[in-house]
């Protein structure tokens, strides 16, 4: 996992008491449980990335002529017979 780094981390003293006590439950260290925490947190937020739509074009020119229609009318049009 490479090297490792020491660092003070202020917990609050309910915290620290609870983790203490799994530690002991589990066999295994406080700091343990942190860096698990941290994996599992830091995993969880590179998961959650935002997904980001490509930009993608056609040729053309738009809108047919005539078509003026807000949104809403617009998509009554397209799914019309078709269930939307």
């Amino acid at each position: 996992m490479g090297a490792h780094m020491k660092t003070t981390i202020e917990i609050s003293d309910p915290l620290l008491r609870q983790a203490k006590r799994v530690a002991a439950k589990e066999r295994t260290t406080v700091r343990a449980l942190v860096e698990q925490g941290l994996r599992r947190e830091l995993g969880a937020r590179q998961r959650g990335a935002r997904f980001r739509l490509r930009p993608v074009t056609v040729g053309g020119k738009g809108l047919q002529p005539g078509v003026t229609h807000a949104w809403e009318r617009l998509a009554a049009l397209i799914y019309e017979g078709r269930g939307g």
